[in-house]
């Protein structure tokens, strides 16, 4: 009995798993920003879906823009402790002399170089001219002149999907945790939340911060924070921003003072 009482707890256990994780990556010689300081945050890039019985992602408009304002209020009530000059945009038209279409540009070149960085760096398709380098990826002149243009030092990408699962999911999830009561486990993926934030300097067009975020559970009506609230967005920011740390130089020589 001892032995089918382990092996039940093992397999409830794998049913039940959530997880959170996050990993950081920045240039070698990166020191977060500090003191007389000037960032942009850009406009939230955000996605929240319904995810079906069957687990197709529905996007759903008016979770997204409840979702989107919740970050954007995590990100001043974030920033505000930590100096510097700050603008937040909540729309692509805040800047001035700047267009719509300038910022959106900025933001597809940063959406296409981001995706390069989270598959080359966080799901093992590394690339060999890269490796040790720390961060290698940049924006070019084109984050320069936009830089140089509006006078900020930094630009602050967020970008963020949550999949929230329907009723007939949760109900779903339910079902494959009792399999496992009676020997038969097959748990359904549950809601799930993917999010970054890139951290890119305007002076050189150099990505030289990004952090992943990745959240998801087998246990129904668990979201590992539902960005739809203000709390969750709170805690998804806090995850992302809250502890940024230095480049891996700069990380050695304070060691050794």
């Amino acid at each position: 009995m001892r032995r089918s009482g382990i092996a039940l707890v093992s397999i409830i256990g794998v049913a039940l798993s959530g997880c959170v994780q996050t990993r950081q990556f920045a240039d070698v010689q990166f020191t977060p920003p500090q003191g007389d300081y000037r960032l942009l945050v850009m406009r939230p890039d955000v996605a929240v879906n319904a995810l079906t019985t069957g687990g197709m992602a529905q996007p759903r408009a008016d979770w997204t823009e409840q979702a989107r304002e919740n970050i954007i209020q995590a990100l001043r009530t974030e920033q505000a402790g930590r100096g510097g000059k700050v603008l937040i945009l909540s729309k692509r038209n805040e800047l001035p002399g700047i267009g719509a279409d300038e910022v959106a540009d900025l933001e597809r070149l940063n959406y296409a170089v981001a995706q390069s960085i989270a598959l080359h760096k966080y799901s093992g398709a590394a690339l060999p001219t890269k490796f040790g380098k720390g961060l290698d990826y940049t924006l070019g002149e084109d984050a320069v002149s936009f830089g140089r243009r509006t006078g900020y030092d930094y630009a602050l990408f967020v970008h963020a999907e949550d999949n929230i699962a329907s009723t007939g999911r949760t109900a779903l999830q339910v079902i494959g945790v009792a399999g496992c009561f009676v020997g038969f486990c097959a748990p359904s993926g549950g809601s799930n939340q993917f999010a970054y934030a890139s951290l890119v300097d305007l002076r050189t067009g150099e990505v030289v911060w990004f952090n992943v975020l990745a959240t998801g559970s087998q246990l129904p009506g668990v979201t590992f924070g539902d960005i739809r609230k203000p709390e969750g967005a709170d805690q998804m920011v806090e995850r992302l921003l809250g502890r940024m740390k230095p480049g891996r130089e700069v990380r050695e020589a304070m060691e050794k003072h």
